[in-house]
């Protein structure tokens, strides 16, 4: 078993899903409109974040945190609190907008928009937190080979979007000889190639015959913590791989119930998820393995 292993967390709030904003079918064309319309209360993220910075304090945990950049204007503090605790902050886009279409993987913006945009999130993340910021994750973990060489381009080290499982594929490309632990993308793709200044950082998976999604997320509200935790054992075995949760899946309140799917979505969250994630970190923290920043890790 590998002896390394990354916690990450995607600080989002609940109008960010796409069903409420940024996507081909959200409610919201974007961010933006969200907040020339919306009106009433709109963070349920503040509160579960801090709660989510005490328990890794309390693991003695550093992660990283992948941070959607709009949040550094609607949540005073919250960018900087993460960063004075010591985790790496990287950066979950600008406004956590679909940059390729989840049915036809096509992009939704050209590549020179996409830069600038990106560009923009990535300086404001680092003027907030006063680090570099050097990791992505592309929103809702849709992404394309052509995201990665732009990434590249404006500064970016590594991404850890890829998500290899036999349900679904969020991404443009076929995904052959990609597994859990990390590599170097192919110029143009997704799938491994030659060395390059540049790294992905794909998802754990439980094989058992049909490849499980099991990097957390969505399916460790679906699925629970023991097949997460079987699949982050297995993927171990393999190499390097990643954990991922957003702070909002903790939280105890209820959410505004506008947008498509929106109530089967949260069906799951809460103290429930909480208590899963720390059955998740200490079951890892006693079988010795070491918990890296994803900008800590070294590529052999």
């Amino acid at each position: 078993m590998s002896n390394s292993l990354s916690i990450t967390v995607d600080v989002e709030d609940w109008y960010h899903i796409p069903s409420v904003c940024g996507s081909t079918f959200s409610l919201y064309r974007d961010v933006d409109e969200f907040f020339e319309k919306w009106n009433d209360r709109y963070d349920y993220l503040s509160e579960p974040t801090k709660r989510v910075l005490d328990m890794l304090d309390e693991y003695n945990v550093t992660a990283t945190f992948f941070v959607v950049a709009d949040a550094g204007e609607h949540y005073p503090g919250l960018i900087e609190s993460i960063a004075e605790r010591g985790h790496e902050i990287a950066c979950h886009g600008s406004h956590h907008a679909c940059n390729i279409d989840s049915k036809t993987k096509e992009p939704l913006e050209n590549t020179e928009d996409f830069e600038t945009v990106t560009l923009k999130a990535k300086k404001i993340l680092e003027k907030i937190s006063g680090e570099k910021v050097t990791g992505y994750r592309a929103p809702n973990a849709l992404v394309g080979g052509w995201m990665l060489d732009s990434l590249e381009k404006i500064g970016f080290k590594y991404d850890s979007s890829v998500c290899v499982n036999s349900l679904y594929n969020k991404t443009d490309s076929p995904l052959k000889g990609v597994l859990t632990y990390p590599y170097y993308p192919m110029v143009g793709g997704l799938e491994p190639g030659g060395y390059r200044d540049f790294v992905e950082f794909p998802w754990a998976y439980y094989d058992v015959g049909i490849k499980i999604p099991t990097s957390g997320g969505p399916m460790l509200r679906f699925l629970g913590a023991h097949v997460i935790l079987k699949g982050l054992k297995q993927s171990l075995k393999r190499g390097h791989t990643v954990f991922y949760f957003h702070p909002i899946d903790i939280s105890y309140e209820k959410f505004p119930e506008v947008g498509r799917g929106r109530p089967f979505y949260w069906a799951i969250k809460g103290k429930i998820v909480e208590d899963r994630i720390r059955y998740i970190l200490k079951n890892l923290k006693n079988s010795d393995v070491e918990f890296k920043k994803l900008s800590d890790v070294e590529i052999i």
